[in-house]
């Protein structure tokens, strides 16, 4: 028979939200420095047409 899950606290669900964020800026941020290296022409390891 199925059984309801217990409801998740808010504060667990913060946590949660936070880390999900912060995964979101760090790709961001390596995505902008890429295109950054990139337009300055220092980029070594990511092929591309001029």
């Amino acid at each position: 028979m199925a059984v309801p899950k217990k409801r998740t606290s808010i504060s667990k669900k913060r946590i949660r939200k936070r880390i999900w964020k912060k995964k979101g800026y760090w790709v961001a941020l390596k995505a902008f420095s890429l295109a950054k290296s990139v337009y300055i022409g220092n980029s070594k390891g990511f092929l591309y047409d001029k």
